[in-house]
């Protein structure tokens, strides 16, 4: 029998990849106001500004997701399409480790379960920014959520 984490696991690698069914302009009008909201102090703050004109392509292969984000004027921005200088991409496994801070960012690179790509001076530099954000940003019901799937994840 399945233990409640490793149903919900399964649970989530059945329903995730649905997500790239869901139109683009609707994913980026979601994705887009989560992070605007969620990292607004640290936007205001100039944390972000490595990215103004330049694209960071997140892949999520196992989800078949791709989002390309910069920093506009108004806030984080979201494409379907641009000229990316940076790529980093993994499995949503690994970036759930990641924001949920179960795994140490320098270990999944490391160990190439998230690969950077392209220009690797502006990877770091957003690895170590992602790194550096206080979970407190997060609404707290967030932050409780992705920590507790992300402890269930490392636990599995």
């Amino acid at each position: 029998m399945l233990s409640p984490k490793k149903w919900l696991l399964k649970g989530a690698d059945r329903l995730l990849p649905l997500v790239g069914k869901v139109p683009f302009v609707v994913q980026r009008l979601t994705l887009q106001q989560a992070l605007n909201r969620c990292l607004a102090e640290p936007l205001r703050d100039g944390g972000f500004d490595v990215l103004r004109g330049r694209w960071l392509c997140l892949r999520v292969p196992d989800l078949k997701l791709c989002w390309y984000l910069t920093l506009a004027r108004d806030g984080l921005r979201i494409a379907e399409r641009a000229e990316a200088q940076v790529t980093i991409s993994g499995n949503w496994r690994e970036f759930l480790l990641l924001a949920s801070r179960q795994e140490d960012p320098d270990t999944l690179f490391f160990r190439r379960r998230l690969v950077i790509e392209g220009d690797t001076e502006l990877g770091l530099a957003l690895k170590n920014l992602i790194d550096s954000l206080d979970p407190e940003v997060l609404p707290p019901w967030l932050w409780r959520n992705l920590e507790r799937a992300g402890k269930g994840l490392a636990a599995s």
